[in-house]
């Protein structure tokens, strides 16, 4: 039997579902579907909140509204009617991540909501060891340098460390996420927390690495090394279309499921994978690091 999707796949999933009638349900001669702005007339929901809604970062809080939706998309099927209301109902249940949304910045919580439903997953981080590789130790020392920027408490600090791992859980559950990461050498290279802490997180990621599921690649400062900000691609198979997460210098996040923007991303990290050392040579790369410690 599969596994029930978390709330956030299912709040994506009735989006896609929903902007799929509203493009492809006619509108008179015309054709061509409604508009959101069309699409809203009538109910008590506003265009931008149908377009979140559709984006898998809001969900109906009248059910009625869904039914008025449905009717002027033309759906009579009441099997599919009652399967989106439910749809929308289950996703409105509060979930694992509710007691961590407010750790994370701007559209992460949607892009984490989403790591568990992942059938592979692909990130490239320059300068900092990417977050499903990270120890406890270094997440921890890495928060306490952030400490007096960001304003943490001690106790905002521990549930931040405290997600961390919870997310690493995709990585040693049943059927794995299946994981490519290319750290950049600057990553392995600035110190977190003194020696001791960078040794045990290299042992770390020489352990992952190790894995048949993951797949770790070191890129060298040279002319192809890469200063851009930390980037994610999740893939689903055929369940929803694949996503990217990428940050900005100002600590949000920004995700998109269009597939202009994933493959633009997908063939970067794949010029990145070609200009890298090979997965066998990482620890070799992390050996040489820690001699130098």
């Amino acid at each position: 039997m599969a596994a029930k999707r978390g709330r956030t796949a299912q709040r994506l999933e009735l989006g896609l579902q929903l902007r799929q009638l509203r493009e492809n349900c006619g509108l008179g001669d015309r054709g061509g579907g409604f508009t959101r702005k069309q699409a809203v007339v009538g109910l008590r929901i506003s265009e931008a909140s149908l377009q979140r809604i559709e984006s898998g970062s809001l969900n109906f809080r009248n059910v009625g509204d869904l039914r008025k939706l449905l009717n002027k998309y033309g759906v009579a099927d009441e099997e599919v009617v009652e399967s989106l209301i439910n749809l929308n109902k289950e996703s409105n249940q509060q979930d694992w991540l509710t007691q961590y949304r407010g750790l994370m910045p701007p559209g992460m919580p949607g892009f984490v909501g989403l790591e568990p439903e992942a059938r592979s997953m692909k990130a490239y981080h320059p300068a900092l060891i990417y977050g499903l590789l990270q120890t406890e130790q270094y997440a921890l020392a890495k928060n306490e340098v952030d400490k007096p920027i960001e304003e943490y408490t001690t106790e905002l600090i521990r549930s931040s460390v405290e997600l961390r791992m919870k997310r690493q859980e995709v990585l040693t559950r049943e059927n794995p996420v299946k994981l490519h990461v290319i750290l950049g050498e600057a990553a392995l290279r600035y110190v977190v927390g003194g020696a001791e802490v960078m040794r045990e997180q290299y042992a770390k990621v020489e352990e992952l690495s190790g894995l048949d599921h993951i797949t770790v690649q070191v890129l060298p400062f040279r002319r192809s090394y890469r200063s851009t900000h930390d980037f994610a691609i999740l893939e689903f198979g055929n369940a929803l279309p694949p996503r990217v997460q990428a940050d900005s210098a100002w600590g949000s996040v920004s995700t998109s499921d269009k597939p202009r923007e994933v493959d633009r991303f997908q063939r970067r990290f794949d010029a990145m994978a070609a200009s890298a050392l090979p997965p066998e040579d990482t620890s070799e790369f992390l050996h040489r690091l820690e001699r130098e410690l």
